[in-house]
């Protein structure tokens, strides 16, 4: 065995495989933020579903006896109501969401910036390839993990069907695929994900170019240096813009998702995205789109904007040293 082959085996792990390395702990930190950051995620979508207008048709009493809660109620209501473990209710498939995704992200990230794109001829990689990149890994990334999506906002909704006194629909995550596989087929494990998708790029394009651009106008125009504080400025405003570009699209996602359905798995209150659009807007009102903002926007700038930036910063730095 040559000498290079010996040094080789003495590095550590981190630097005989660098990018495996930074994906495992990447995933790591993001589990332990998932687990920390779920109960906004859970009250944001319990927010989404309240006054679900279309309801009515079905003769559902549901949207006339919940009065609309904000973010700090809803969350109190469920501890009180169902019990503070409940807050967690549906983190198994959100972190099997988060597996998925991310795998599907990363490598279509990384086939899209050495095969699509490739460097600059200043061997640079420029924003604007990053940000579609980004869009378009985000897509992928998101198609792949539809199914975690849709059993994760369906049992996300269990505590409040049991509360309504309506049947659970499941025994659990396992439960949850095989059930929802039986009556709707395959297909049926990927409803709602136009709207997934469309979430998924424009949260992409938002939280990467405006992080950019808030940066560098703080670290040129004010006495901030490029440290953490800057950091977490940038996250709070590009989850912002995210939030504000991707909650519409979040919101039909997820009453798609839950709408009710036959026993061939076909939804018994929206035809499509559109027409949950429509029915939202006609019988909700323009801001309907935007329930569960706050939760959105905060749960945004402590996971996704500081996972996704760290990710994306770190393979472009390691194509520019290669």
């Amino acid at each position: 065995m040559s000498v290079p082959e010996d040094e080789e085996r003495l590095l550590p792990l981190a630097q005989r495989w660098p990018r495996a390395s930074k994906f495992l702990l990447s995933g790591c930190a993001a589990t332990v933020a998932e687990l920390a950051t779920f109960p906004l995620d859970l009250t944001k979508t319990r927010l989404q579903m309240q006054g679900e207008a279309a309801l009515a048709r079905l003769g559902d009493s549901a949207r006339e006896s919940a009065p609309y809660r904000g973010m700090v109620r809803t969350a109190l209501g469920i501890v009180q109501e169902e019990g503070f473990l409940k807050l967690w209710q549906g983190v198994t498939p959100a972190i099997y969401r988060h597996v998925v995704y991310s795998g599907g992200r990363m490598v279509t990230y990384e086939h899209l910036r050495e095969v699509v794109f490739g460097k600059s001829e200043d061997k640079h990689y420029p924003l604007w390839k990053s940000v579609i990149g980004g869009m378009m890994a985000g897509v992928v990334g998101q198609f792949l993990a539809n199914p975690t999506d849709l059993v994760k906002v369906q049992m996300q909704m269990e505590g409040k069907r049991k509360l309504e006194g309506k049947p659970l629909r499941f025994r659990g995550v396992h439960h949850a695929f095989a059930k929802i596989l039986s009556e709707g087929g395959i297909r049926g494990l990927w409803a709602g994900w136009v709207p997934n998708i469309q979430r998924a790029a424009l949260v992409n394009m938002g939280d990467l170019t405006t992080y950019d651009t808030v940066k560098h106008y703080l670290v040129l125009n004010t006495p901030l240096e490029d440290n953490i504080t800057t950091h977490g400025l940038s996250s709070l405003c590009s989850g912002l813009v995210a939030s504000i570009l991707g909650t519409p699209a979040d919101v039909i996602k997820s009453r798609i998702m839950n709408q009710p359905r036959d026993k061939q798995g076909r939804g018994l209150l929206y035809k499509s995205s559109t027409d949950c659009l429509i029915q939202a807007v006609q019988g909700e009102g323009f801001m309907s789109l935007y329930k569960g903002f706050l939760p959105s926007w905060l749960r945004m700038a402590a996971v996704i904007v500081n996972s996704s930036r760290s990710h994306f910063e770190g393979l472009i730095k390691a194509d520019e040293e290669a």
